[in-house]
């Protein structure tokens, strides 16, 4: 019977410990760049940290889902990355409600 690969070199990281390291990696820069973008003041700076988490936490999660083996995590990376998405699309419409006495109606026309 063949010896595991890992067995065969006794001190050697696997491929999981590999994932791990540089997951933390990732999460690491995620938090220095989330930190350096939240002190912004302006609106469109602190929807690029809802970007760079989103994109950094889907990161992560893929390679902590594939060194511990559960494919649910990939399910939970690609939701972030779409409440990112979404949250950058609704941040880009700036839908504002008219004022309720607004001399224009909802349809455009004066009253």
């Amino acid at each position: 019977m063949k010896k595991p690969v890992a067995a065969s070199f006794p001190g050697r990281p696997t491929m999981a410990d590999v994932l791990i390291g540089v997951s933390i990696f990732i999460l690491a820069v995620t938090a220095l760049g989330l930190f350096r973008v939240l002190r912004a003041n302006l609106a469109a700076e602190r929807m690029m940290a809802v970007q760079l988490l989103g994109t950094g936490g889907a990161a992560v999660l893929l390679l902590l889902g594939a060194a511990s083996g559960a494919p649910a995590m990939v399910d939970v990376a690609l939701l972030l990355t779409l409440l990112a998405a979404f949250s950058c699309a609704a941040f880009s419409l700036d839908w504002t409600a008219p004022a309720p006495d607004d001399p224009c109606d909802a349809e455009g026309g004066e009253r």
